[in-house]
């Protein structure tokens, strides 16, 4: 799976939009400012992808990319267990860190996870003219590659090697980490090139 320059910075471009949108939702939410990363792009063979994510213990909200292309592959937001413990104290007013995660937590993060990624598809939309609606979303709270590994056994297209296309969102007042990661199938992600080099061409 290779990109070109020109198309990276596209996709980068296209992260960007998205991730500044779900960044501006999550500060409203919180009353804090939130700081964005640029939007890195990288092709991980599926061997790797334990080095890529680490043995961190994270809870991560997924959501299957459907609308105008079914089985688009998945959009994911993760945080880890340190941050969303932290960020749903801040939601529901709690103190306690050193603290499971409990129903009422888990609900809070799949409901952020539901408005940030409704959030960056809305503004992907509105760009590529292509509508990506998110599907029910799912919470899983585990290692950070063991989930992943989890999800791409679901894509529906074979594949040796994925594409994560992560921005790291940061709210230094609550120590808030957190990642939006697209995980597009191989088709998928021709059919988001074609647009933007079709945008860059008018």
């Amino acid at each position: 799976m290779k990109l070109s320059e020109v198309q990276a910075d596209a996709i980068q471009e296209l992260g960007n939009i998205g991730a500044a949108h779900a960044a501006t939702t999550l500060s409203i939410m919180l009353g804090s400012t939130i700081g964005m990363s640029v939007p890195s792009i990288k092709v991980v063979d599926l061997s790797q992808l334990g080095e890529y994510m680490g043995e961190e213990s994270a809870a991560m909200v997924a959501f299957e990319l459907q609308g105008e292309i079914p089985h688009g592959g998945y959009i994911l937001f993760y945080i880890t267990r340190e941050s969303a413990v932290r960020l749903t104290n801040t939601m529901l007013g709690l103190t306690e860190t050193n603290r499971p995660l409990d129903e009422m937590d888990q609900s809070a993060l799949i409901e952020v996870g539901n408005i940030m990624v409704s959030a960056f598809l809305d503004a992907t939309a509105e760009l590529l003219g292509l509508v990506m609606l998110p599907s029910p979303p799912s919470l899983t709270v585990d290692m950070a590659h063991a989930a992943m590994q989890s999800l791409i056994a679901q894509l529906h297209e074979e594949t040796n090697e994925v594409l994560l296309f992560s921005t790291e969102l940061v709210c230094e007042e609550h120590r808030i980490d957190s990642d939006i990661i697209m995980m597009p199938e191989t088709s998928t992600l021709v059919r988001i090139v074609e647009l933007l080099e079709n945008m860059v061409k008018v």
